[in-house]
């Protein structure tokens, strides 16, 4: 196979430069059958990204908006269950396919000028979302010596100087970890894992005697009453079964529909590795997420307010729970800015991809100081999603539908092409469309604007968030198809591919 990139480089110099310029990630060809992982790597990685510092926001989260226990076990059962059978039966199998990252496999479909734009973007909600792992580290380092935490909700905008000092500290040595490469990041996850999964069920077990269950009988009637009450506070919205199911299942939208995750996957041995994700989900997004919203209830029930990660977590169990949340933000936000480093480099081909990912760090170093981040990280994870699972999309229906409709995969690349129309119809054209079905009832100057303008049937549709992921995948996949159809069948693309010897 022809490769955009030579081997990589043989021996390492005697500088630091040297041994980093020898790192090796096969950026921009399929890896290596000699490098590929067995079970314990991809149980490892999830456990490590998903039992970790995005868990001690999320589960407080669903407190803070009044789910119901009924909803909230329900729905996280759902959810979870179609997140894995996403990696299992999507994901992985692509990426032991291909066996490239998503956005050299993206350029070969959609061409470079829009994997440029993939990539740009989706670096810069890796950082956001690696930043708002940072931020919640340092909401537990900041306790011991007395720093306060910002409190979005009181009106913070603004950490405080010895605050942002910490932020820098941990925020390097996260980059620094990163930079290493997907070796060295799987060894952390495995050390780090089965600590952190005993730390976050001992802390809500300690706490649930305080809310009144003493005993396993105990447990739903509390759940009901001073958990999950489904009651919103304060301001907060009011959640439902299908919020959480939705959030559960498309909270990782962009990793596994959204196929971001094969730029981890294409190191796995079988497609089958994809159940590892079950690891994640339901010890991270089903038991972490009880956990921490047990420690949340029980700190406001404690009279205390501000319920930060670290404060919950110390609250729960003490230096142990201080040092999970610690350690909790760096495994999650570890793999984020290691994706996000491969995502810059399709931009800057000519940077190494230890610089590209030092710099991506300094990016979210200053976003891990921003505390309306966490505070409405629901929202942007959502945001997230919406915006690049069309992505995905193209890949599945390229990679697997295209050769049993007769039509050419790949074809952007084939046909030398450097942009395609129909990948970005339909990515723009499907974004848009669900945008603004989001946005008319909930963004109030979308519905002043176009308020007036809308169809009846458009108008009375009324969709959260995150109940538009999966209509726009469809969406998006049959725009795509189209479209793509109409371009390879037009006679003087017919010719370019006969001329280039591929019919």
């Amino acid at each position: 196979m022809q490769t955009n990139q030579p081997l990589a480089p043989q021996g390492a110099g005697s500088t630091l430069i040297d041994r980093l310029d020898a790192l090796y990630e096969y950026d921009r060809e399929p890896v290596s059958e000699k490098k590929l992982h067995g079970w314990k790597t991809f149980i490892a990685m999830f456990a490590g990204e998903h039992v970790a510092g995005t868990e001690f926001v999320l589960g407080p989260l669903m407190v803070m908006h009044g789910v119901s226990a009924k909803d909230f076990f329900l729905g996280l059962l759902v959810g979870n269950i179609l997140a894995v059978l996403s990696w299992a039966f999507i994901t992985a199998p692509i990426a032991v396919k291909t066996r490239l990252t998503i956005y050299w496999q993206l350029k070969k479909i959609v061409g470079p000028y829009l994997t440029i734009t993939y990539s740009v973007f989706y670096a810069f909600i890796l950082c956001l979302l690696s930043g708002a792992m940072v931020t919640v580290a340092v909401t537990s380092i900041s306790i011991p010596f007395g720093i306060p935490n910002p409190n979005y909700v009181a009106g913070d905008v603004l950490p405080t100087i010895p605050w942002v000092l910490i932020a820098v500290v941990v925020g390097t040595v996260i980059a620094a970890l990163a930079v290493l490469g997907f070796e060295k990041i799987a060894t952390f996850s495995k050390i780090c894992a089965p600590w952190m999964i005993l730390v976050f069920f001992a802390a809500a077990l300690a706490v649930l005697g305080k809310l009144g269950a003493t005993n396993f009988s105990d447990f739903w009637d509390v759940a009901s009453n001073k958990i999950f009450t489904g009651v919103p506070i304060g301001d907060n919205s009011k959640y439902t079964f299908w919020h959480v199911a939705g959030f559960a299942w498309l909270c990782n939208a962009p990793q596994h529909l959204g196929m971001s995750d094969v730029t981890i996957f294409r190191y796995a041995k079988s497609w089958k590795q994809g159940f590892a994700s079950a690891v994640g989900m339901f010890i991270g997004h089903f038991g972490a997420w009880i956990a921490s919203g047990i420690l949340c209830a029980a700190f406001l029930a404690d009279g205390f307010v501000n319920p930060q990660p670290g404060n919950i977590a110390l609250y729960g169990a003490g230096i142990a729970g201080a040092v999970c949340v610690v350690i909790a933000g760096w495994t999650t936000a570890n793999p984020g800015l290691y994706r996000a480093g491969l995502a810059i480099q399709v931009a800057t081909p000519n940077w190494k991809r230890w610089k590209v990912t030092f710099a991506a760090g300094v990016f979210m170093i200053i976003t891990a100081c921003i505390p309306a981040i966490n505070a409405n990280l629901d929202r942007i994870v959502a945001y997230n999603a919406l915006f690049f699972v069309p992505l995905g999309a193209f890949v599945l229906v390229d990679v697997w539908l295209f050769p049993k409709l007769g039509l050419i995969s790949s074809f952007t690349e084939k046909s030398r092409k450097l942009f395609s129309w129909p990948a970005a119809v339909a990515w723009f054209g499907s974004f848009f469309i669900c945008f603004v079905i989001y946005g008319k009832d909930h963004l109030p100057w979308m519905e002043r604007m176009i308020g007036d303008y809308l169809p009846r049937w458009v108008d009375v549709i009324q969709m959260d968030l995150t109940y538009l992921i999966a209509p726009e995948y469809i969406l998006a996949s049959l725009m795509y198809l189209g479209f793509s159809y109409i371009q390879q069948k037009q006679k003087k693309n017919v010719q370019l591919i006969q001329e280039g010897g591929l019919l």
